[in-house]
């Protein structure tokens, strides 16, 4: 019997070496899971490092020879990663006769009873039935252990020895954690590749929309029908991944379709497609239009019978071929078929088709674009011609009538003047019957004249300016007559405000003096017409009140348009109809407008607008000692004007406009400004003209050009002697600080 001592020894030995495994354990066992973490590190790379890494530090820590992942898939396992030396006709046998989830392995009892299970010895267990596999590899004892995650089974960790040595429960216990990180592996596996085939769908979304962007663009923004549909049906192969395709479009006329774009097709194929007929009863392309679904053949070769375009494609190499209708419309207008095809065989995916559609419906806005683009330039031509007829008619006849006009207007005259002697009150009568017959015929020719030019776009504004006031006397004394006769008291009131206006003054005349004819004519005996003339901010507005009877609110639109007078009564005057309507036109041409506002029994008011007001000519004399520095703004845009206009409502500054470049050069040299800013697109001179200009003459040469434009020209602007060169759109800061830097407007310090 040993002594105490002796015993007391031998514990404390064996515990020392208990402890000293317990630690190796330990270490091993962290390192392990260090690797296992930096596999985890590296897995967005490759995330089948950390499987391997999981299999390779179980297999070396449990002391087996093999470890082995198990993958479910259905209700059978399947070999996915191995550590250790397998034999290659084990793994092959493996793939033909996997592992079933049952009894029979230890993999299928750790499956079935969702444990770890060990198997001491293959050979000695009575209910163990894969001796095929144990043959093939030579293992003895087996033990496996399930990969759960979130209470479901996704695989099996299984190791063997090829000698009967049972795993202890140490290693059991470590197979059970490797299981665990393995089920976090496989779970981060899976979803990094979810996540790239998430990200390749994107990709291939983004291609998509991309593709779709430019199709949609080209269709929007050219007229080049063949330039548009090389575009969709090269997009439509590109990212189908198919080898070719074509643009068929109907043809109504003869009832069958023709290529009319192509892609990845040889010029002989190109050329045998184009010269075959496509009718609508008998082809693939005709069923797919007329069933307004696509249809497809997985295999040219398994026809029994092709079509004569089929024939073609198939004798080229083709083996499989989809059809997509282009439609348009509610209607499901037939417009033409998207084909796409390629040289393998196999069926279509339904995405594929529905993505082909998209590309079908611009492919059917592309043709009727370029339909109606091509019927508007027919329709364009036919007007154009019958316009010019027309002009030439109206010229012809302009001249043809207004010859005789002239004698009987002229003699009419003469014989009321009693130059030939003397006539009675019948004669005088009829003298006058016939001058104002003539005179209003002459009207009316004037009148259908103007119409026709300003309708034609060739009425061409001659602006001035001009004042305002004595453009209203001269329409006054036309009038006075006539309304002196009928006791109509005509006044005119123009604003202290307004002195003059840019703009065509014979035009203006004329519209001022048809309102006020009108207002005579249509105002009872004894009434009267007022005429006047005031500012609203840049524009000027004028207006014609008369006390007459009227306009009825349902005729109050109707009276603007040709030939039209409204039912106002029986007038003093016959008229051409056509006065209102011009007059109108002729205001829009200014870039104003004209209103009417009446009240039957009570009167009417006829207004009008038109931009262009300028300051009285006692302002526009040069400023004297403490004025305001002038400013000129030069625009042709009203828009423009009224901005920088109200940018400079608020600054020591007036503010004078100009909406040409003939006018803008008369103003500067008329009121020699502190400051010019000048748009470079002007009407009659442009702005590099204006600049030129102002430069050369050495009255105006000193004076600031501030150009505010949307044309990108600074090194030209500033090589003319421009000051500053502004790109629009101008805020406000941008044009103060200029002219601040110019000196025509003071700085902020002062």
């Amino acid at each position: 019997m040993p002594e105490p001592s002796e015993h007391s020894s031998r514990t404390t030995r064996v515990t020392r070496d208990s402890f000293r495994q317990e630690l190796k354990d330990a270490q091993n066992k962290s390192a392990a899971s260090q690797k296992i973490l930096a596999a985890l590190g590296r897995a967005v790379a490759n995330p089948g490092d950390v499987l391997d890494t999981v299999l390779e530090e179980a297999a070396s820590l449990c002391g087996a020879q093999v470890a082995q992942l198990y993958l479910l898939e259905g209700d059978v396992f399947v070999l996915s990663q191995v550590s250790g030396e397998i034999p290659e006709e084990y793994r092959k046998y493996l793939q033909d006769n996997p592992v079933l989830r049952n009894r029979s392995s230890a993999v299928g009892r750790a499956a079935v009873e969702m444990r770890t299970h060990q198997i001491r010895d293959v050979l000695n267990d009575a209910e163990y039935g894969r001796k095929d596999l144990q043959e093939l590899a030579g293992f003895r004892t087996m033990l496996a252990t399930p990969m759960i995650l979130q209470d479901e089974l996704v695989g099996v960790l299984s190791m063997w020895r090829t000698d009967v040595k049972p795993f202890e429960p140490r290693e059991r216990e470590l197979l059970e954690e490797f299981a665990v990180q393995g089920a976090i592996a496989l779970r981060q596996r899976d979803l990094m590749l979810a996540l790239d085939s998430r990200k390749k769908e994107l990709e291939g979304k983004v291609d998509q929309l991309v593709a779709l962007r430019e199709v949609g663009e080209a269709v929007g923004s050219s007229l080049d029908l063949d330039e548009v549909l090389d575009q969709i049906v090269s997009n439509a192969v590109r990212l189908t991944g198919t080898d070719g395709g074509s643009i068929m479009e109907y043809d109504e006329s003869s009832d069958s379709f023709h290529v009319r774009a192509a892609y990845g097709s040889s010029p002989d194929l190109l050329e045998q497609l184009r010269a075959v007929t496509i009718d609508r009863e008998s082809t693939l392309v005709g069923r797919t239009a007329l069933d307004r679904k696509p249809l497809e053949v997985a295999d040219l070769a398994q026809e029994e019978e092709l079509d004569p375009h089929l024939d073609i494609l198939f004798r080229d190499g083709w083996r499989s071929v989809l059809a997509v209708p282009v439609l348009r419309g509610d209607k499901d207008k037939m417009v033409g078929v998207l084909v796409i095809r390629r040289r393998s065989t196999g069926s279509f995916p339904s995405e594929m088709s529905e993505l082909l559609e998209t590309f079908a419906t611009q492919s059917a806005l592309a043709i009727v674009n370029a339909r109606l683009f091509r019927e508007l330039e027919t329709k364009t031509g036919e007007l154009e011609i019958a316009s010019r007829h027309k002009s030439e008619f109206l010229a012809s006849m302009s001249h043809e009538l207004r010859t005789p006009l002239n004698a009987v207007i002229g003699f009419s005259e003469v014989l009321l003047d009693r130059m030939f002697g003397e006539i009675n009150e019948r004669q005088e009568e009829y003298l006058r019957d016939i001058l104002s017959s003539g005179r209003h015929l002459l009207e009316l020719i004037n009148d259908i004249l103007d119409l026709s030019k300003v309708e034609a776009g060739q009425m061409v504004l001659e602006p001035s300016t001009f004042g305002v006031g004595d453009a209203l006397d001269y329409t006054l004394t036309v009038v006075r007559e006539r309304a002196t006769q009928h006791a109509i008291t005509v006044t005119v009131d123009v604003a202290d405000d307004v002195e003059t206006v840019a703009a065509d003054g014979l035009r203006f005349k004329q519209v001022v003096l048809n309102l006020v004819s009108n207002a005579v004519k249509f105002t009872p005996d004894g009434g009267s017409v007022s005429v006047r003339a005031y500012r609203e901010g840049a524009d000027l507005l004028v207006t014609v009140t008369d006390t007459g009877i009227g306009v009825s609110p349902e005729d109050q639109e109707r009276i603007f348009e040709s030939f039209q007078q409204g039912r106002r009564g029986e007038p003093k005057e016959e008229g051409t109809g056509l006065g209102l309507t011009l007059s109108r036109r002729i205001v829009e041409l200014f870039g104003g407008k004209m209103w009417l506002e009446s009240t039957q029994g009570v009167g009417s008011t006829f207004g009008f607008s038109i931009p262009g007001v300028l300051e009285r000519k006692d302002e526009v004399a040069s400023p004297e000692h403490g004025d305001l520095p002038v400013v000129v703004l030069v625009d042709d845009d009203r828009a423009s004007l009224e901005l920088m206009a109200a940018y400079l409502d608020a600054s020591p500054t007036r503010v004078m406009r100009a909406r040409d470049g003939v006018e803008a050069l008369e103003l500067v040299r008329k009121v020699l400004p502190a400051a010019v800013v000048l748009e470079i697109e002007l009407p009659q001179r442009d702005g590099w003209n204006v600049l030129t200009e102002l430069k050369a003459d050495p009255t105006t040469a000193a004076i600031p050009v501030v150009i505010a434009s949307a044309v990108d020209d600074r090194t030209r602007g500033l090589g003319l002697g421009a000051d500053v060169y502004l790109r629009k759109p101008v805020g406000r800061d941008e044009l103060i600080d200029a002219l601040r830097t110019v000196g025509a407007l003071p700085s902020e310090a002062s």
